[in-house]
């Protein structure tokens, strides 16, 4: 695929990765009739971790459709997916602390000690500003090697975050197990991969 391609490509994705926020705001605004239902703060709070393991998760299926697919092009969507996977968790956090807790520092301390789904979503958190912090170009070159390693807290920041869905969910825990089953497969497929030959021009690099 050419560069221009890539780049219209890249413009079209972020106005879809940006097409949630854009349906949850008309929702908190009652746009035509569309809300949040009986219990909005919980909902928002909801739909925002949702979308951000949705992206979190997408941003893992670029390596293993990359190797199947011999698209090399697709490493090129990567970075967006992953830092937009980092906004909506980030709104997440800012809809629980801010909206639900009021930005109360005393309470949202006790909620993460005391409730462990809180610990755990809250730890994947911290884990995830770094990977953005360091995501430009010009930190890969200052970080070098160290950039890989660092990035590879990825892997347990998602299953850090599928396990606060899970924890998360009162009754009926059939989407959280969704989710569960495909961050499975696609780290099964990567550990599936050390143990095969790697295939001629596509390079390891990343996640």
């Amino acid at each position: 695929m050419s560069p221009r391609s890539i780049g219209g490509l890249k413009l079209l994705l972020f106005f879809v990765c940006l097409a949630p926020l854009a349906i949850l705001l008309m929702e908190v605004f009652g746009v035509a009739g569309m809300g949040l239902g009986a219990n909005p703060v919980e909902e928002l709070i909801h739909r925002f971790g949702l979308w951000g393991l949705r992206f979190l998760l997408i941003t893992l299926a670029i390596s293993p459709l990359r190797y199947l697919t011999g698209w090399n092009w697709l490493i090129r969507l990567r970075r967006m997916f992953g830092l937009f996977s980092f906004f909506y968790i980030l709104m997440h956090f800012l809809a629980y602390s801010g909206i639900d807790q009021r930005f109360d520092l005393a309470a949202i301390f006790e909620d993460v000690v005391k409730r462990p789904f809180i610990t755990i979503g809250f730890t994947a958190f911290l884990l995830l500003i770094p990977l953005a912090v360091t995501s430009t170009n010009a930190m890969m070159r200052r970080l070098g090697r160290r950039w890989q390693k660092l990035h590879r807290l990825v892997y347990l920041i998602a299953i850090l975050g599928v396990w606060h869905f899970y924890w998360q969910v009162k009754l009926d825990t059939l989407e959280p197990l969704i989710y569960i089953t495909i961050l499975a497969v696609l780290l099964g497929y990567r550990l599936w991969r050390r143990f095969v030959r790697q295939p001629a021009g596509i390079n390891r690099s990343g996640v």
